[in-house]
């Protein structure tokens, strides 16, 4: 996930360009960069690592000009470095790039324009939107544009500019925000609203392909297939802080509502007709059949994902897992060899247990797989093989779509696995897939249908200073991490129990009154869990149960039911946790606790 910002008038636009950088950086911080048109040229400066590097460089060389583009770059293809970072022109550098998003097809594209003669400089997938924009372009940079979209694939934004036409900026949309903010004289573009807000408040929020051809005292709407469209203009009326947090009390609370776009940015280019598709991965068929035994180590929520992960690969895969604490795996001297896969899970890449994990197991022959989302960290550049999760820079410090992410990443490994070792037939992966396709937008429907009722109920957790979190199967991890975000944000204490482990000593905990969460998600153990839960309320407890669309039978067990859509039962747990997300957020809310930065933590826990 990246940060765009464009500004074509009559003001400075370097300064312009690098304020609302900084209102994106949340959108990345791995390199930045700007392109200001001076009249004759089109002069670049980019640097790498937070955007500070960059304002120091342009206070340093002080661009002259009044039409310019902006990047702060979240890596996906191509390490940060300076060649990578964005802007990027083509072979005559008359044509200037910057983009959000995946070119899946990039590589073909690339092969080709190589052969027409095209010299490329950076690893990125951008590059060949430049390239592409040069080969099409006869006058006219809208068509050129349309004709670069007609040849690429996969989600993107990307905002382009031409030495040929000084006077005019172009951008598009598939799958990835963009919104123009309407000024006098002069008109601004970029990802999200605070990066202009500080100019203006009326806005054009572009929708799925959509382009805007921008001219000092134009805008013009269109399909790319160049069809006029109409817009009303909507007036925004945030105060800079809701801005920052695109209109959001917090950025957990919007890091919550951004899991369905994060999660299909996740699954963007990785499932087709036959199924999973990680070209990533370079494992070869022979290798991947061979390992007799997988390892999952994690600390925190990760570890949690890791959980869920160990159900869906040994069902699938019919392959043990066994699941590690990070922090326990190297002092228990891990019976780990050549035969041994070992997968490592971080949000950061730079977790300091779990780096160490790393290099215990690969010290040990073992071959290691990151599940991480930071291009470029430590983890990421010494594991064998990474597994990017694409969620985009997490700021609260309670994970949200980075563990949903994680989740989805162990249920396509699972498939990739399961299909290349022959485990899964081809109508089982077929449905696997579908199922998975459908996941962002039933979350998106969890979030409209629960949302106003945990609000209300979340108000009784105010005084509780004690919960409890029960399931059994896949559901149990789901509980643990449930208590774990409940905890973490509102300082609840809270934990999680096998539902069946109940009676084996915590049942002298539950008495009148105590706040039970019970996971009612796994059809073939449904009823085990109804017998626990009539366990709590025979003890009076008071029950919150999450159980699946048109189960009537629990609501005779449970004081309230959050409803998520049915899906394949192993497949549950990534729509479960989102409810759960919420309490714990309007949890921590009411109690008046910071939600976003809870005491004594930190988001990227770097000492062991």
């Amino acid at each position: 996930m990246c940060g765009i910002v464009g500004y074509l008038g009559n003001q400075e636009a370097a300064e312009i360009l690098v304020d609302g950088l900084k209102k994106l950086e949340y959108r990345g911080y791995d390199s930045a960069g700007i392109a200001v048109y001076d009249g004759e040229n089109s002069k670049i400066l980019r640097s790498v690592g937070k955007l500070s590097e960059l304002a120091k460089l342009v206070d340093t060389n002080q661009p002259v000009g009044v039409v310019g583009i902006g990047h702060t770059r979240w890596a996906t293809h191509g390490k940060p470095c300076l060649d990578n970072a964005h802007p990027h022109s083509d072979c005559t550098g008359k044509f200037v790039v910057v983009h959000n998003g995946i070119i899946e097809n990039y590589l073909h594209l690339r092969e080709e324009l190589i052969e027409e003669g095209h010299k490329f400089i950076s690893e990125t997938d951008t590059e060949v939107l430049a390239h592409l924009l040069e080969k099409f372009y006869d006058g006219d940079l809208v068509k050129a544009v349309q004709k670069t979209v007609a040849t690429i694939k996969g989600a993107y934004a990307f905002l382009a500019f031409t030495e040929h036409e000084p006077d005019r900026l172009v951008a598009v949309r598939e799958d990835s925000p963009l919104v123009v903010g309407l000024g006098e004289g002069e008109q601004f573009i970029a990802s999200d609203i605070p990066a202009i807000l500080k100019h203006t408040n009326r806005v054009y929020i572009l929708n799925d392909g959509e382009m805007v051809d921008l001219s000092r005292d134009a805008v013009k709407l269109m399909t790319v297939k160049g069809e006029p469209v109409k817009r009303e203009i909507l007036t925004v009326d945030w105060n800079p802080e809701m801005a920052e947090k695109s209109g959001f009390e917090h950025f957990m609370l919007k890091e919550i509502h951004e899991q369905p776009e994060a999660l299909r940015r996740f699954l963007t280019g990785r499932l087709n007709e036959k199924g999973v598709h990680l070209e990533e991965l370079n494992f070869t068929v022979e290798e991947l059949r061979k390992y007799s035994k997988i390892f999952v180590v994690a600390c925190g929520t990760a570890y949690h994902s890791g959980l869920v992960g160990k159900y869906v690969i040994e069902q699938l895969v019919r392959i043990p897992v066994e699941v590690d604490i990070a922090s326990e795996f190297r002092y228990r001297s891990p019976l780990i060899d050549k035969s041994t896969l070992v997968i490592v899970v971080s949000q950061s890449g730079e977790t300091a247990d779990t780096l160490a994990a790393l290099r215990e197991a690969q010290g040990r022959g073992a071959r290691v797989v990151a599940f991480t989302n930071v291009v470029g960290s430590t983890i990421a550049r010494e594991a064998d093989q990474v597994l990017y999760l694409r969620v985009g820079p997490e700021i609260a410090v309670a994970s949200t779509k980075a563990y949903t992410a994680m989740l989805m990443a162990f249920y396509i490994f699972a498939l990739y696995l399961g299909q290349i070792r022959e485990t899964l037939g081809s109508e089982d992966l077929a449905k696997a897939v579908s199922a998975i396709k459908e996941i962002p937008a039933q979350i998106e429907k969890i979030i409209v249908n629960n949302e106003e009722p945990i609000k209300q109920f979340a108000e009784r957790f105010t005084q509780f200073e004690d919960a409890f979190f029960i399931g059994r199967g896949v559901d149990y991890a789901v509980a643990m991490e449930g208590s774990l975000k409940l905890k973490e944000i509102s300082y609840i204490h809270a934990e999680a129990y096998a539902a069946g482990e109940l009676k084996h000593g915590t049942l002298a905990l539950i008495i009148e009154g105590t706040p039970v969460i019970a996971l009612a998600t796994q059809k073939s153990i449904y009823e085990k869990v109804l017998s626990n839960i009539q366990e709590v309320r025979a003890r009076e407890a008071w029950v919150t149960a999450v159980a699946l669309e048109g189960d009537e039978e629990i609501k005779k067990s449970a004081d309230h039911v959050l409803y998520i859509p049915d899906t394949l039962e192993l497949f549950t747990s990534i729509l479960a946790i989102i409810s759960l997300q919420l309490l714990a957020y309007y949890a921590s809310k009411l109690r008046g606790c910071d939600v976003d930065q809870p005491r004594n933590l930190a988001k990227s826990v770097t000492v062991e």
